[in-house]
């Protein structure tokens, strides 16, 4: 686990949900070499597998900006990376962030970071009194068509327009930006050609689109400031297993998620504005 408590205030911090990413799914798309991008920036080259707390984004997303983010999956009592303060906290360490607020966005702007919601699926997309609940948590979103399910090209224009919003904040000022990206929901089939419906197959396609389309968010961050990144899934979907289809219900492939924590340094640039050799 990353010190947290140590990284906050000198490092901008990044949080990406691979909105319905199956864990199994990202195994697969890794073993086949198809996400070589996010292969170099995960711990040792892989995915942590851990539950989600929630089986749905709605639910997920509250619980994550919250303080718990998705739990490793192996016995004992897990120091979290982020806590809200409240008294009895079990999983609240030496390296745990703690927060005096309701939410870690709060949180985070309290300790002067400027916090930029990019939106993806439904619930970020302030369409509706529910679809702005969590938006609204944040100092600035942003969301549109372009960025939703539909969108074949909808992770690069969150990253257009991730790379936009921190172009107008001073590079002094730290950042907390959320992606949810949304090419991994439904309908994934149009990332396949030839696919007319969803399955584990069409969502590696469309990770395999998400990962061809990141690289320019991380190096914009990087030519910020030091970076502390999380990307994960907020929770999984079933494509037939037994009978099930869709999430909002407890399966294994509903609550496992892939999951990374990492930092990445800030790049030094030359006069040119490019990146250091």
């Amino acid at each position: 686990m990353l010190d947290a408590r140590a990284l906050i205030g000198t490092h901008d911090v990044l949080f990406i949900t691979l909105d319905t990413l199956r864990y199994d799914v990202a195994m697969e798309a890794l073993r086949r070499g198809e996400t070589p991008n996010l292969a170099r920036l995960l711990p040792g080259g892989n995915w942590e597998r851990r539950h989600s707390p929630g089986n749905f984004t709605y639910a997920a997303h509250q619980a994550f900006f919250a303080g718990f983010l998705p739990t490793p999956d192996r016995p004992g009592r897990h120091q979290r990376l982020f806590a809200a303060s409240f008294p009895g906290s079990e999983t609240t360490g030496e390296r745990t962030w703690v927060f005096d607020a309701p939410d870690i966005v709060t949180g985070l702007g309290g300790a002067g970071y400027h916090t930029v919601c990019i939106g993806g699926v439904g619930f970020f997309n302030r369409l509706s009194p529910l679809g702005s609940v969590l938006p609204s948590l944040f100092h600035e979103s942003h969301w549109s068509p372009a960025m939703g399910v539909t969108d074949p090209h909808s992770t690069e224009n969150q990253v257009a327009c991730a790379i936009g919003a921190l172009g107008k904040v001073l590079p002094s000022q730290r950042v907390f930006l959320f992606l949810n990206i949304s090419a991994l929901h439904q309908p994934n089939c149009i990332f396949q050609k030839g696919a007319t419906e969803d399955s584990p197959e069409t969502q590696r396609a469309a990770l395999a689109y998400v990962d061809s389309s990141i690289p320019p968010l991380f190096a914009a961050l990087q030519r910020r400031a030091p970076v502390l990144a999380i990307v994960c899934s907020d929770h999984g979907t079933a494509y037939g297993e037994e009978g099930f289809v869709g999430h909002r219900f407890s399966h294994p492939v509903v609550w496992n998620v892939p999951y990374a924590e990492f930092t990445l340094p800030k790049i030094a640039e030359t006069p040119s504005g490019e990146p250091a050799p």
